[in-house]
């Protein structure tokens, strides 16, 4: 699917602003360079601003008629994040995704973004500043890991397994905590469990392959458009629990991504059942 918005030139833009605004800083933070927002593990650093006030300027100058979302500029404007629905077009960024990653020095963050036309997420961009390279799709067009030498490889989701079987991510953080307790219970029942603490590591690793099912509660759609996107066009089946379509307006009702719609069925019905 073609755009308004070129993704490789948008890319690019996340590739620049990791060398400019965030690279430098990586365990290079000053304790004023720090800051909590909601709660000690939810971070906002410098790089986190002048990453994204960077791609903000730079989208703006290339595409003025695009809606720009930032997960900053929202926490500043929460009534920014209502607009979303409504724009004809929209770039969505997350400048640092795995900000306490980031701020602890530990190598596992990235940068995201995605287009939004019309209540639909067309393109999903997710940049590894330490491997220098990205993981991408456009709606229709596969997904593909590709290289700034433009070299590019097709990711394909992992075949289904057993449930006992299943190595996957969870983050059961944001679950009220009687149904998490039951969740960590259920989990038992699958053959691994983990979490980066960094959503744009968690797609990747899912997209190509290496997992059987990422479990999110919390949808801002800076964490998950491009991701679920990107896991869609490499084969996932995706829903929120209900098992209703995720769309860009979301902001609850779970999500779980799995290989098929089997591997689904089962994975909610036996263990995420909230």
């Amino acid at each position: 699917m073609t755009t308004a918005i070129d993704t490789m030139t948008l890319a690019d833009l996340l590739r620049q602003a990791a060398k400019a605004e965030i690279l430098p800083r990586f365990r290079r933070l000053g304790s004023r360079d720090v800051r909590a927002k909601t709660e000690a593990t939810d971070l906002v650093t410098e790089a986190d601003e002048q990453a994204e006030r960077m791609l903000k300027a730079k989208a703006a100058r290339l595409w003025p008629e695009a809606l720009f979302i930032g997960e900053e500029s929202v926490s500043a404007d929460p009534a920014l994040l209502h607009k979303l629905d409504g724009a004809d077009l929209a770039i969505v960024v997350d400048p640092v995704d795995g900000t306490f990653n980031f701020a602890s020095g530990i190598p596992a963050f990235g940068v995201m973004a995605s287009v939004v036309s019309k209540g639909e997420t067309i393109a999903g961009i997710i940049y590894d500043p330490m491997g220098d390279d990205w993981v991408m799709a456009e709606k229709g067009g596969g997904a593909w890991l590709r290289r700034p030498d433009g070299e590019a490889e097709r990711l394909h989701t992992a075949a289904p397994v057993a449930l006992d079987q299943m190595v996957g991510m969870a983050s059961t953080g944001y679950l009220p905590q009687e149904k998490r307790a039951v969740i960590l219970g259920n989990l038992a029942k699958v053959r691994f469990l983990t979490n980066y603490r960094c959503a744009a590591h968690e797609y990747r690793t899912f997209a190509g392959g290496h997992v059987h099912y990422l479990m999110y509660n919390k949808l801002m759609p800076w964490d998950h458009l491009a991701g679920t996107l990107i896991s869609q066009e490499a084969g996932a089946y995706a829903a929120r629990f209900d098992g209703s379509p995720y769309l860009p307006h979301h902001l609850d009702g779970g999500l779980l991504i799995t290989p098929d719609k089997a591997s689904w069925d089962v994975l909610r019905r036996e263990v995420f059942t909230v």
